[in-house]
């Protein structure tokens, strides 16, 4: 005897929920981008899982329903769905990996893409990075989002079926209960480990099966129209506060995530009850249309931008050449990548999304099947054959090869966190913990003079070269990453922990010979370092501040590769940002002109004008940085030796 259906009701197309995809694809690139001040816009892929949960839990519910559902079938619309635009975004990487990238980074591709293919790349990213990690982020980072939905969906169909032959009563309540697990599990775990709450399906299941609880049809219809408006509106000014409050150091998912999810959840329920001021936005065609192209948006911009980042591509000589008296260089670089993945997606949406999703491809049952199999072993086999030759090195010469080892390869990033005492005396304040404990690295030492260098990642970095060349000092470290050795921290955490025990406990109780400031400074670090400096000459703390190092669009290394490798030799230098000679002349004023301190310019000993020294060696083999903006061992060797013999620093 059959069960009474709990959902029997048939899925129509809504406009507002392609609106809905809109906003959310939107707010990602916005946050990739760095545009709009949208520093919390990686919640749009949060949205994309509400949406994703409601729509496929209302098709297999109704499917269930009507005794028309099949496992196999169900798998062939998702691999319908899903797989064409994603192979053909890895095929066209591929490409472009074998004809540009360096052996190091064809290594790491291959083994991003082999987890893309076999929709596994959160457990690969969780290993091997972080989603906020900018030191050397993958092409196909994004492609983690896909893999966490193939997982849900490999095993809740099952569920689904097997809940409905047996318990079909308790099934909201069973949903409710996994809902439940898996939010407790999110907002506990994302204080434990971040990156695992970030990656992990057990910790994201939740904002999926919010949408099946939208399915379900557990919360009450809004049957007025102004409830279906107050609903919308709050559910989109969530969204929207969500885009402009959060940002990389907010603890997320856990239960910040509850503030995109619900927003979308009260936009899905309201518009399933009835039109609002809100579906009607989010039904307005054009807004429709980035909807319906989302998937494939969503694919391309990433490895769009990224390839403009790794210096691939280079528009800042054109920008300047054609449209310098318009607008900014950063809005041109915008302007383009934005159009070209717009263009790309099109094009995809068009002759590879539809085509397969509308059966016009004669492809279906085993041949589907086998066909997805038979580009998983293509992906397989090109992924073998690079970690067999170690990324393909005879594209290059030997000299591009020694140059490139240099970039931030695994290896690369170990050293540098072992010179820079990552973990003891530099702390990472994205970590869990605000603990800490200094002592070992503030330890004085009576017989020597003591400097206390305190900063961010770019103090750290300089710490072992001080320490070599300066061997009369005890030279003390207290760095934290991203956090500027300022007075004054708005938001609490490590950073602000740190600087406070710093500039409130220990120099007011300890003699330094000298307090060394240095950091990835910017044009808002001016009125901070001020109030900081004022400070130091009333505790008659002796002060010094260094600059600036000069900083690139791209890795630095791989810039001197390819300037060898395509007979450029001025490629790096195109690719140096120019807002840093500015700055430290800013700089430079503020701390020699206004406090008559001293101010040891690490640009100046780099840099003539616009040519800087790339190379830490004579023969050109060592690059001064890892990436486009940390000095590398060899590199902060080479700038402190230039500046003790010139008695800058002494």
């Amino acid at each position: 005897m059959q069960s009474p259906p709990i959902h029997n009701a048939a899925l129509h197309y809504r406009p507002d929920i392609d609106g809905l995809r809109a906003v959310a694809v939107l707010s990602v690139m916005a946050f990739h981008f760095g545009i709009f001040h949208l520093t919390g816009g990686f919640v749009g892929v949060d949205v994309f899982f509400v949406i994703s949960g409601y729509l496929i839990s209302s098709i297999i519910l109704s499917d269930i329903a009507n005794s028309r559902f099949s496992v196999s079938a169900f798998y062939e619309r998702r691999i319908r769905r899903i797989f064409p635009a994603l192979f053909a975004m890895l095929l066209a990487c591929f490409l472009i990996a074998v004809a540009f990238f360096l052996p190091a980074e064809l290594i790491d591709f291959s083994k991003s893409s082999l987890a893309a293919a076999f929709s596994v790349s959160n457990f690969y990213f969780w290993v091997h990075s972080g989603y906020f990690d900018a030191q050397n982020p993958d092409l196909l980072l994004h492609t983690w989002s896909l893999a966490v939905e193939e997982q849900f969906y490999i095993l809740f169909p099952l569920f689904l079926v097997l809940f409905r032959r047996l318990l079909v009563k308790r099934l909201r309540i069973a949903v409710l209960f996994l809902f439940a697990v898996s939010l407790l599990s999110s907002v506990a775990v994302v204080f434990i480990n971040p990156v695992t709450a970030f990656f992990m399906p057990y910790t994201r299941a939740w904002e999926l099966l919010l949408g099946t609880l939208l399915a379900l049809r557990i919360f009450p219809s809004l049957s007025s129209r102004w409830s279906r408006n107050l609903a919308a509106l709050t559910g989109l000014g969530m969204i929207t506060c969500a885009d402009f409050a959060y940002d990389r150091g907010t603890a997320f998912p856990g239960l910040a995530a509850l503030l995109p999810c619900l927003g979308a959840a009260l936009i899905v329920g309201a518009g399933e009850s009835g039109p609002s001021a809100v579906y009607s936005l989010l039904a307005w065609r054009p807004i429709v249309f980035v909807g319906l192209i989302s998937y494939s948006f969503y694919l391309w911009h990433w490895p769009v931008l990224l390839i403009y980042q790794m210096g691939l591509i280079d528009l800042d000589s054109e920008f300047n050449l054609h449209f310098g008296k318009w607008f900014s260089v950063g809005r041109f670089e915008h302007l383009v990548i934005l159009l070209l993945s717009f263009g790309l997606a099109t094009l995809s949406w068009r002759f590879i999304e539809r085509p397969f999703r509308k059966g016009k491809i004669p492809l279906a049952g085993p041949r589907l099947f086998a066909m997805a199999g038979a580009v998983m072993l293509i992906c397989v086999s090109f992924s073998s054959l690079v970690l067999f030759t170690r990324g393909l090195p005879r594209r290059f010469s030997p000299q591009v090869i020694q140059i490139a080892s240099y970039l931030n390869s695994e290896e690369a990033l170990r050293n540098s966190d072992i010179n820079m005492r990552l973990g003891t005396c530099f702390l990472d304040q994205y970590k869990p913990s605000d603990s800490f404990n200094l002592d070992p690295c503030l330890r004085e030492d009576p017989v020597k003079k003591n400097y206390l260098l305190l900063g961010d990642s770019h103090a750290a970095v300089l710490w072992r070269a001080l320490s070599e060349s300066l061997p009369q000092v005890n030279v003390m470290q207290a760095s934290v990453s991203e956090c500027e050795p300022t007075l004054h921290h708005v938001r609490s955490g490590l950073c602000r922990n740190v600087m406070d025990y710093v500039f409130l406990h220990y120099l007011t109780t300890h003699s330094v010979q000298a307090l060394i400031l240095e950091a990835d400074w910017t044009s808002e670090s001016i009125a901070p370092l001020d109030e900081t400096l004022a400070w130091a000459a009333i505790h008659r703390i002796p002060a010094v501040v260094m600059g600036c190092v000069p900083s690139y669009d791209a890795p630095l290394p791989r810039l001197l590769a390819y300037s060898v490798a395509w007979r450029k030799p001025d490629l790096a230098r195109r690719h140096l940002e120019q807002e840093d000679g500015i700055l430290e002349i800013r700089l430079r004023n503020l701390v020699q002109g206004k406090w008559h301190l001293p101010f040891v310019s690490l640009y100046d000993s780099l840099c003539q004008g616009s040519t800087c020294v790339e190379y830490a060696d004579a023969a050109q083999t060592i690059p001064v940085m890892n990436d486009g903006n940390h000095l590398n061992l060899s590199g902060a060797r080479f700038v402190v030796r230039r500046l003790v013999a010139s008695g800058e620093l002494q």
